[in-house]
């Protein structure tokens, strides 16, 4: 009776026919612009994915375990080429290599996109006010709903998928780069400033080197919400390890599923060491160029000198 009653008073919101009508005009409207944004992502993943599987495996290997040293010492390269080697072994390399392109993809997405939004906001009050609400609903959105709209307007495949992964796994990038602007000294931009240099000069050489460990933790959070959004993509064709999952539940092969599952892992496991190694030097390099400048700001000129 009770349930009767607010029925009458409060009204009905179609909002699911609203948002479907919307997605079937965006779909009719924009169909040229689309299928050109799918030709470039689609020719974008498939010359990573070519990188990635075209040589041999163990060429590859290689090449990915001198990164690892390179970036983030010795114990994470030794890890790499292990956990590299324990994926061949699974019979599972095309596949990792696929997820791993994909994740590349959506990430490098992300940070052309979220990095930029991120300045952005930072200056302004007005874009942080906007931003912050799309992004709550961008995070707090479960993960499949993403796919539906990204199979109506672009099919299936590896480009509804990555568009999919960007959108969820951009929000950290924007984030994290408005939070370690925000968190510079004030008083290292005003010395920028004072000694001549441009808004886009203090951006540059100041606030976002001081900012990159802060930007390397998103950076960290936007490959590990990438890799998941993957393996949920490949209901939607994203393939990979993500397809060897699905079949393994669909089959209720549990073997299957296991072994797809554990490549994941350790396909993330080498992602977050080497970029959590990364973001831990940078850190170390900042605190010591911040004390460096501190131990030196007396002795700076009192003049005013361009910045070049």
């Amino acid at each position: 009776m009770t349930a009767g009653i607010l029925a009458d008073i409060i009204p009905t919101i179609p909002l699911a026919q609203w948002v479907t009508n919307f997605v079937d005009w965006v779909t009719n409207a924009f169909a040229g612009p689309f299928d050109v944004v799918k030709a470039v992502l689609s020719a974008f993943v498939t010359a990573i994915q070519t990188i990635l599987t075209g040589p041999p495996e163990l060429v590859v290997v290689a090449v990915l375990t001198a990164l690892a040293w390179l970036l983030a010492g010795w114990r994470v390269a030794l890890f790499t080429a292990i956990g590299l080697l324990v994926t061949i072994s699974l019979g599972l390399w095309q596949d990792a290599m696929v997820s791993l392109a994909l994740v590349i993809a959506a990430t490098i997405v992300s940070l052309v996109v979220g990095i930029p939004v991120g300045v952005l906001a930072a200056r302004s009050a007005h874009v942080e006010a906007a931003t912050k609400p799309i992004l709550d609903v961008m995070q707090t959105m479960p993960s499949f709903v993403y796919l539906i709209p990204m199979a109506i307007l672009l099919g299936l495949g590896n480009v509804p998928a990555l568009i999919a992964t960007v959108i969820f796994a951009m929000p950290p990038a924007i984030r994290l780069t408005m939070l370690g602007i925000q968190q510079v000294p004030r008083e290292t931009v005003e010395a920028a400033h004072a000694f001549g240099a441009t808004p886009g000069q203090t951006l540059i050489k100041v606030e976002l080197p001081l900012a990159l460990p802060t930007i390397m933790a998103g950076v960290n959070q936007v490959i590990m919400l990438a890799l998941s959004m993957v393996v949920i993509a490949a209901l939607i064709g994203g393939g990979g390890l993500g397809a060897v999952v699905v079949t393994g539940l669909s089959q209720l092969d549990v073997g299957k599923g296991f072994v797809g599952g554990l490549a994941i892992v350790i396909i993330a496991m080498i992602l977050d060491r080497v970029t959590r190694n990364v973001t831990t030097r940078n850190a170390k390099g900042v605190r010591r160029v911040i004390r460096l400048n501190r131990a030196a700001a007396p002795e700076a000129p009192a003049g005013r000198a361009k910045v070049s």
